[in-house]
């Protein structure tokens, strides 16, 4: 489904730790923003619904998964796992 869009530029947020789905929504929302996207143009181009897309925005722990990766990849950003350091523990 993703694997022809257009490749959206990235925007200025880098590095951010993520550690509950409202940081990750308020991420989202910040890099659709910033690439002057509206909720309807991501939910157009994921087809997904506008619900879906205002629900991960604001956080709602029981999104699917598989469309938040989705929908990362269409904002140009992507996730990252690493082991936490010991002061993270």
């Amino acid at each position: 489904m993703l694997k022809n869009h257009k490749k959206l530029p990235l925007s200025n947020i880098e590095g951010l730790k993520v550690s509950d789905t409202k940081t990750l929504g308020e991420l989202m929302r910040a890099q659709r923003k910033a690439l002057g996207l509206t909720q309807l143009d991501i939910a157009g181009v994921s087809n997904s619904g506008n619900r879906f897309i205002i629900e991960l925005e604001a956080g709602k722990p029981t999104v699917q998964f598989q469309k938040t990766l989705d929908t990362l990849n269409l904002l140009g950003l992507e996730m990252v796992i690493r082991e936490k350091t010991s002061g993270d523990l």
